[in-house]
């Protein structure tokens, strides 16, 4: 198994760190992982994306120009990435901040209304564990198990009371993630 995956939103949206607890995930169950962070100089606002590659087998190189998943959080991301996506790959993405609905039939694409989900909760800070979810629950790179080890190995232990509200989110993630 290996799955080529880019992540790509505005800078605040959790893209990086959703990202980089996907690739400990694959770390914590033994897998060969790569993580690739890209941003502009805004820390907030600005598009930021992340390439994350989690293989059983060794990987030869982190530069990908072809994903097998896509996750977009905005129009700008989803107009750059949807050609990118090889055939039968999949892309999943939040409506709320995509205008142009992509428009592909040689892929499985999938909505996730995450930003409705995380109001529901009372947690915007739980948004990307959301979208996570979705990914899980449609491709199961990792288990629940590894991303729980993940959240204790890449949160600051003032954080750790957290991580059961973050798994709360990813199990709300599966159960929303709907195919369209």
């Amino acid at each position: 198994m290996k799955q080529e995956i880019i992540i790509s939103g505005f800078g605040g949206q959790g893209v990086l760190s959703m990202g980089k607890i996907l690739a400990y995930s694959g770390l914590m169950e033994d897998k060969e992982v790569t993580w690739m962070p890209a941003y502009g100089p805004e820390q907030r606002g600005g598009t930021a994306n992340v390439t994350v590659i989690v293989s059983d087998d060794r990987i030869s190189s982190p530069i990908l120009s072809k994903y097998d998943i896509a996750i977009v959080l905005n129009q700008p991301s989803l107009d750059k990435f949807l050609p990118k996506i090889k055939p039968g790959g999949i892309l999943i993405y939040d409506s709320y901040g995509i205008i142009n609905p992509p428009q592909r039939d040689d892929i499985n694409v999938y909505c996730i209304n995450a930003m409705d989900k995380a109001a529901e909760m009372k947690n915007s800070k739980v948004f990307n564990m959301i979208i996570l979810g979705g990914l899980l629950q449609v491709c199961p790179v990792v288990s629940d198990k590894g991303v729980e080890k993940a959240l204790f190995k890449t949160l600051p232990e003032r954080h750790h009371g957290l991580i059961p509200l973050n798994m709360e989110a990813i199990k709300a993630g599966r159960e929303i993630i709907t195919k369209l």
